[in-house]
């Protein structure tokens, strides 16, 4: 493309191998691209801390993101509280640090936007055991994933943060032709078949009137 060489940089690379993408910059142009805003992630910003100490000159062309491209569900951005994170839970780790966020939120009337797991070359426990990683197969979470996952939280935390009445709007594939909206109480999302990554969830606040005729749009049918 272009006629130029194209490196696919995995995080292990960017977090790991960074310096040499750097010291390329020094004397040519290096282009770093990412999927969605370029400032999403806390290791770009680090990117740009270093190139800049080492002189290294940076050019930001920003882009659409989930934080963003989400308004087109109907909820108004302003209207959003803490993004949080949802983790795949194991056998052995089941996290319920981002619960109190969302109860934060919740208090204050506002929306939750659930970034859901994507695990792409992630190495086995095991390997990592032994020296020599084998990486594990690529999963991506889905919504009705995270939401059997923030009920059980919310069973074992018992704060009545959200339960499984709780409004919510699933989303699929945002920004892309075939992307998929569903709203509904938890229970009823749970069943829905939202296809093919990438997924994000909605865990609704408090709404405008006009919020509540977009969500209408996309309520699912009983």
């Amino acid at each position: 493309m272009y006629g130029k060489e194209i490196t696919v940089a995995d995080r292990e690379m960017v977090e790991e191998r960074a310096d040499q993408m750097l010291r390329e910059a020094a004397d040519a142009d290096v282009a770093f691209l990412v999927v969605g805003d370029p400032f999403g992630a806390t290791t770009h910003t680090d990117l740009v801390v270093r190139a800049k100490n080492m002189g290294v000159e940076v050019k930001v062309i920003h882009n659409a993101s989930v934080m963003n491209a989400v308004g087109v569900c109907g909820l108004q951005l302003y209207r959003y509280g803490e993004t949080i994170s949802i983790p795949f839970f194991t056998e052995t780790w089941r996290p319920d640090s981002f619960y109190e966020k969302i109860q934060n939120n919740r208090r204050l009337g506002l929306h939750t936007l659930c970034l859901l797991d994507i695990r792409v070359k992630e190495p086995t426990l095991e390997s990592l055991c032994r020296g020599k990683k084998v990486y594990e197969p690529p999963r991506f979470m889905s919504v009705n994933t995270a939401i059997s996952q923030l009920l059980e939280v919310e069973e074992l935390c018992g704060g009545s943060a959200y339960g499984a009445d709780s409004l919510c709007i699933g989303v699929a594939r945002l920004g892309s032709d075939d992307q998929k909206i569903v709203a509904g109480p938890m229970k009823k999302l749970l069943d829905v078949d939202f296809g093919p990554p990438l997924h994000c969830l909605i865990i609704v606040g408090e709404t405008h009137p006009v919020e509540e005729e977009m969500i209408e749009f996309h309520m699912i049918k009983s």
